[in-house]
């Protein structure tokens, strides 16, 4: 997205608040006095309920910096939390010790996994006195927390991105060493497993990016509250509408002068497209709270989520599997519950990571429907998508898109045939082989989507469920792909299940399209136009 500026601002009118871009402690944020989200009513009931929690959300959501605070607040640092909600809602007189563990700054890489452990667990020891006899990892941590509980206070334990180290090694030819991690960290949970260990802790606290089957991991971990559904905490993390507009008015406000011409409604809504939509619900939206800050410190639009880590291995994932539709997916509940090193479901592996997010859950029959949080994640992706479907550079897939966008505009179906015809020549042939009719949608369907035209894919009515819908300024075009059969069928299709009536009300022309594949050919074999 590029807006040009055309006007200029006077920068010392706006003395804000320093952004806390990359932080991760509350310490230093509050110290500094730089701009903090209040967080602490949600972590406050968190701290009152459940002892014993996990939390799964995408990177860059803010999980480190909530760990940071709930070990502030048991490490008794009311200084830090003046005028802030828990200030006074919290009992300050009461100090724990906290043993915070977190997988971003182990260097289990170069130590390895179970020496990284055991290392960081003699230091935490050393923290408080102690020496620990133990010799692995599991037995040290139950050592620790034993020793430290029995100098007279419960332990509180916090671990962050637990799984870092099988998440860094998802690769095929890393995933025995994902395997050999996996194994280490199932059996140092086991040292959480005895009640007397329980008992020792006031709260225990894991979070990540992923929710990796209790059954490979966590069986020693079944007493765990698991948050990443619960509806109580879904502002627990990430940035409310709310909370956008009440902490960042400011901001609100030099970010709609240096775009200007622009109206800070117009503003607002082009920050809600390009970076809202996150959700664990259906219903609550957030924003990912590295994109609000990047946007404000840039006083650009961009890609930043994005930026900050490619894609690669997931679009190799969802090459393997052949998944190329991927927005409106309906998943059972029960999926994201087998998440695993051995079967590693793309589109599981896709929310997990954050590159789709809950649209509509259907509690009835216990269906999800995933699909985009928004359009930067959308048009990025798309991009990568495009490029790999093609063999080509993310930076090269625009041009077919902007052609074929150009078709539509001026109703020139023949230039959209004759560009969709370029791109399955650019498609290597064995990629092509075998491949159905829902391979040769997703190809017009992710081009399209890419640009972010107004393009509806398998649009749903009562009479059935439409391939592809293209609303234009001047038209609305139905389109039905069909394989190795006359284009006529489909365009009868078309008019059989009266697919336009859910148009009328446009009052826009409406041009119904059978598009046939030849799968031999590899090419269209066959289209019709007709208005309907």
């Amino acid at each position: 997205m590029h807006i040009q500026k055309i006007s200029t601002f006077n920068p010392s009118k706006f003395l804000m608040k320093q952004l806390p871009t990359g932080v991760q402690s509350f310490e230093l944020i509050r110290s500094t006095d730089m701009l903090y989200v209040d967080k602490t009513k949600e972590i406050g009931q968190l701290l009152k309920g459940s002892n014993y929690n996990f939390l799964s959300r995408p990177r860059r959501f803010g999980k480190s910096l909530t760990l940071s605070t709930i070990q502030c607040i048991f490490e008794g640092k009311k200084e830090l939390f003046k005028d802030l909600w828990i200030e006074n809602n919290w009992d300050w007189s009461k100090l724990y010790p906290v043993i915070h563990l977190s997988f971003n700054l182990l260097n289990y890489k170069d130590n390895q996994l179970e020496k990284a452990l055991c290392k960081f667990l003699d230091k935490q020891a050393q923290r408080f006195g102690l020496h620990l006899d133990e010799t692995n990892s599991k037995e040290k941590l139950s050592e620790l927390i034993l020793a430290i509980n029995a100098l007279g206070t419960p332990v509180v334990f916090l671990v962050d991105e637990y799984d870092k180290p099988l998440i860094d090694y998802l690769d095929k030819e890393e995933l025995d060493q994902a395997k050999i991690n996996r194994s280490i960290l199932k059996n140092f949970y086991g040292g959480l497993k005895s009640s007397e260990v329980q008992l020792a802790l006031r709260f225990f606290m894991i979070t990540g990016v992923s929710k990796f089957s209790q059954v490979s991991l966590f069986s020693d971990l079944n007493y765990l509250a698991d948050l990443s559904f619960d509806p109580a905490f879904n502002k627990l993390v990430g940035y409310t509408q709310e909370e956008l507009l009440a902490y960042f008015g400011e901001y609100i406000e030099k970010l709609t002068q240096t775009l200007a011409p622009i109206s800070r409604a117009e503003l607002l809504e082009l920050i809600r497209v390009q970076y809202n939509g996150y959700s664990w619900d259906g219903v609550q939206k957030v924003y990912n709270p590295f994109l609000i800050l990047m946007l404000f410190q840039q006083q650009r639009f961009g890609d930043f989520w994005f930026q900050s880590g490619t894609p690669t291995f997931l679009v190799k994932v969802l090459k393997e599997q052949h998944l190329y539709k991927i927005d409106e997916i309906q998943v059972p509940e029960i999926l994201f519950n087998s998440y695993d090193l051995e079967n590693l479901d793309a589109k599981v592996l896709m929310f997990q990571t954050g590159y789709l997010t809950i649209k509509n859950i259907d509690w009835r029959r216990k269906r999800f429907t995933l699909g985009y949080p928004n359009q930067e994640v959308e048009d990025a992706l798309n991009n990568y998508l495009i490029g790999n479907l093609l063999n080509r550079l993310p930076a090269d897939s625009l041009q077919p898109v902007l052609l074929l966008e150009e078709g539509f505009l001026h109703n020139d179906l023949q230039k959209v045939i004759t560009v969709i015809n370029s791109l399955l020549k650019d498609i290597p042939s064995n990629l092509l082989d075998d491949k159905t009719e829902h391979f040769y949608h997703a190809l017009v369907h992710l081009h399209f989507r890419y640009l972010g035209s107004s393009l509806d894919s398998e649009v749903h009515t009562s009479n059935g469920r439409m391939d592809a819908v293209v609303q234009t300024d001047s038209h609305v075009f139905i389109i039905e792909f069909k394989m190795n059969v006359p284009a006529q069928v489909g365009l009868d299709q078309i008019l059989a299940k009266k697919y336009a009536d859910k148009y009328r009300l446009s009052n826009k022309p409406i041009l119904g399209v059978g598009i046939s594949f030849d799968t031999v050919k590899k090419a269209v074999m066959d289209w019709v136009v007709q208005e309907v």
